[in-house]
């Protein structure tokens, strides 16, 4: 009876495994992925999903190019051994005969204290490498704020950044977005008063902290200070391009810089009093700013600058330029008594760019930076598009569109029945009918201007608002409908 029995088991224990082999058989023949490997990045992780079947050439590839040597993934999809695995974060999603998913968080790595290592992880990820910018060009303006110490002193381009105290240091090293956060290339000198270290900067705005005796601190007499998206602050520092200076009202107890740059903000940019009079050193981007001087509370234009543009209040602002000038010209319409330029540059301000009339037409000049910009005339007093220039779709014949210095664009493929396409994003406050995209053969395409960093947009196929198909990286929104994400390196 006993033999009986344990013949029965044998045969038993026989059946299943040939059951489980030919279970087997048909994931490998009907659910194996054709892909070998696929990385995507959704809601916040990194996601890796691997074809059991992959070859040791593949998996050496996916392995160097996301840098993934300490997780043995060899071992691991020979023996299931997922120890190096978890100890870096990675959670075995799924793990079945025919495929495996890791995945591991992207943001929020409290445990890790080095700067350096954070940006050296986003590295990997060609999508986010721009994630901590060397230098952020996407800003319009910004100035500096110290207490204890004056701002760090600049020369041309060289900027000297100082370190108050800590005179028993042994080893103080300055670690920024300027040097890609190299834990030791700029080594402070030390001074009778802290530590100093010179850096040839170009103007905009960069992060930084200091490395003492292995410690990463943030720099504590700076009161500007920023989170980079992964749980790590940073000191802010803005390289001046141009310094306001107002040699008058020597007398004046305070004095604002207020200006379109900063939405004329009254009581925040405050003039430093020298013994020559008053300054303020600002970084400003590319562009054409107006300002005025408050004096005690009251408003006044720059009596040392002449170059004005009149305001609503029947006065005038002060005017600043910065980069090179764009030439707006009207031909005809030389019976005109008026002639008007605005556009989203200037806030569509309607008194501000009178327009200069000439034998041909009319024409002004004004400086912008690179970007996206939308425009009009106003021709005695009636909105007209360039008639040199199309005028942008939905916008009633009035507006036309102008990019200075074009550096991305965007592709779609398919989509053979779409009648229009537009692009939409944080590139042009998310307009839907600004920049229609053009058609070639079964492509559609738009070239704009991007600042490096990170963009979000979404494309509008015959008034549906669809993300990207052919992009991975998205992130969701307030609409519950997902918004498309990109970084950019310029």
């Amino acid at each position: 009876m006993k033999r009986i029995i344990h013949i029965t088991a044998k045969l038993m224990r026989f059946s299943v495994c040939v059951f489980f082999l030919a279970f087997a058989f048909v994931l490998k023949t009907f659910a194996q992925p054709s892909k070998t490997y696929d990385v995507t990045i959704k809601d916040g992780r990194e996601r890796i999903e691997l074809n059991r079947q992959i070859s040791k050439g593949a998996l050496d590839s996916l392995i160097a190019k996301y840098n993934l040597g300490e997780l043995s993934l060899h071992q691991f999809l020979k023996t299931n051994f997922s120890d190096s695995l978890f100890k870096k974060g990675w959670k075995v999603e799924v793990n079945s005969q025919a495929v495996v998913v890791i995945s591991k968080m992207l943001i929020g790595f409290n445990n890790i204290t080095n700067p350096a290592e954070k940006i050296a992880f986003t590295e990997k990820h060609p999508t986010l490498s721009e994630l901590f910018p060397t230098i952020n060009n996407g800003v319009v303006y910004g100035y500096n704020r110290f207490r204890n110490k004056f701002p760090f002193e600049v020369r041309d381009s060289v900027v000297t950044f100082f370190l108050r105290n800590n005179k028993d240091a042994k080893l103080v090293i300055l670690s920024g977005s300027f040097n890609k956060w190299s834990p030791y290339a700029l080594r402070m000198t030390r001074t009778d008063s802290g530590w100093i270290a010179r850096v040839v900067l170009g103007p905009g705005k960069y992060w930084y902290k200091f490395i003492v005796d292995g410690n990463w601190i943030v720099d504590n007499d700076n009161l500007l200070r920023e989170n980079d998206g992964l749980g790590n602050t940073n000191s802010v520092f803005y390289k001046p391009n141009f310094t306001f200076t107002l040699n008058a009202f020597n007398n004046a107890k305070r004095i604002y810089l207020a200006g379109s740059f900063a939405n004329w903000q009254e009581n925040k940019l405050q003039m430093i009093k020298t013994n020559e009079g008053w300054k303020l050193p600002l970084y400003l981007a590319e562009g054409t700013y107006t300002y005025r001087y408050i004096v005690d509370g009251e408003w006044h234009t720059d009596p040392g600058n002449n170059d004005r543009f009149p305001n609503e209040f029947n006065d005038f602002n002060s005017v600043i330029r910065i980069g090179n000038s764009h030439l707006f010209k009207l031909d005809g319409f030389t019976n005109a008594r008026r002639v008007i330029l605005a556009g989203s540059f200037n806030d569509w301000r309607e008194y501000e760019l009178v327009m200069n009339k000439t034998s041909a037409g009319w024409e002004f000049p004004y400086t912008l930076g690179p970007g996206n910009y939308e425009y009009g005339f106003i021709v005695d007093g009636k909105w007209k598009a360039d008639p040199q220039n199309l005028p942008v779709p939905n916008s009633g014949a009035k507006n036309s569109l102008l990019i200075i210095e074009p550096n991305y664009t965007f592709h779609l493929k398919g989509l053979d029945n779409a009648r229009t396409i537009f692009l939409a994003g944080d590139f042009n406050n998310w307009n839907p009918g600004t920049l229609p995209m053009k058609r070639e053969g079964n492509e559609w395409f738009c070239s704009i201007h991007l600042s490096t960093g990170k963009h979000l947009y979404k494309f509008i196929v015959d008034g549906k608002w669809i993300i990207d198909p052919y992009n991975k990286l998205w992130e969701q929104n307030e609409y519950d409908t997902g918004n498309s994400v990109m970084w950019f390196d310029k």
